[in-house]
């Protein structure tokens, strides 16, 4: 058997390179989809060195009709797609009152957040189900706790997320018969180049007992359950949502 194979999106930085990363230990090869294409270089010699045949394809999500080209490319690379990562994501691009969101910033958010990852995860599926498996296949979407949680000063991340959630569980249900696993995973307060402008606002609510764990969840908390979850273990949990905040979303009085 081959070594089984991964896509993930988002991929040259931050939670989305912890990710590849982790698959990479995991004896998963990986094609990075990503627009940073400075790191493709870096990016490569890294998993490689954790023993990992690797390839880069710059890629945005957002633009539909790239992923037919992504999926060929990591066919191409490595004959097979076992696992898609859905990582790639934008923030809010201003954060503020709700009354004044502009349309075309609320556009930005769906148009990668929630509709560039659908369609991605479209293509993906249709391409699993093409092909014949002889390892667990899985499609990890990363969403937040903004899925639940609300936040009116960044409402439209807060709505992308959400409508992913749903897209998921629906994908789950669609695919469940056919022994691939979908997962949603929902990161709390994650130390990564997003959160770095707000820190310091984080740092004070995290010591104020915001977060339970009473610490910033790292990109690596992140890779590890991936990981897990790609290795198929858990297939019979599909359609679950794995909360990685530290309790950060448990209800409390």
């Amino acid at each position: 058997m081959s070594r089984p194979a991964a896509i993930v999106t988002g991929g040259a930085r931050g939670i989305g390179l912890a990710c590849a990363e982790a698959l990479a230990d995991a004896g998963f090869d990986i094609l990075v989809a990503d627009l940073a294409e400075k790191a493709a270089d870096e990016l490569t010699a890294n998993l490689t060195a954790r023993g990992a045949t690797s390839a880069y394809h710059r890629c945005d999500i957002a633009d539909l009709s790239a992923h037919a080209t992504l999926v060929d490319a990591a066919i191409r690379a490595f004959g097979r797609i076992d696992c898609l990562v859905n990582n790639a994501g934008v923030g809010a691009v201003v954060r503020g009152d709700l009354l004044e969101l502009k349309p075309e910033n609320f556009d930005r958010a769906i148009g990668i957040n929630l509709r560039g990852t659908v369609f991605l995860s479209q293509a993906v599926a249709r391409a699993m189900l093409a092909a014949p498996a002889d390892s667990p296949r899985s499609i990890i979407t990363i969403t937040s706790v903004s899925a639940e949680m609300a936040s009116p000063e960044r409402s439209d991340y807060c709505i992308s997320k959400a409508g992913l959630s749903m897209w998921v569980k629906n994908l789950a249900l669609r695919l469940a018969a056919e022994n691939i696993g979908v997962f949603e995973l929902r990161p709390g307060i994650i130390r990564t180049d997003m959160t770095a402008g707000v820190a310091a606002k984080y740092d004070a609510l995290i010591d104020g007992g915001l977060v339970p764990a009473k610490r910033w969840g790292e990109a690596a908390d992140i890779g590890a359950v991936v990981a897990t979850l790609a290795g198929g273990k858990l297939g019979f949990s599909t359609g679950s949502i794995i909360n990685v905040d530290g309790a950060l979303s448990v209800p409390r009085l």
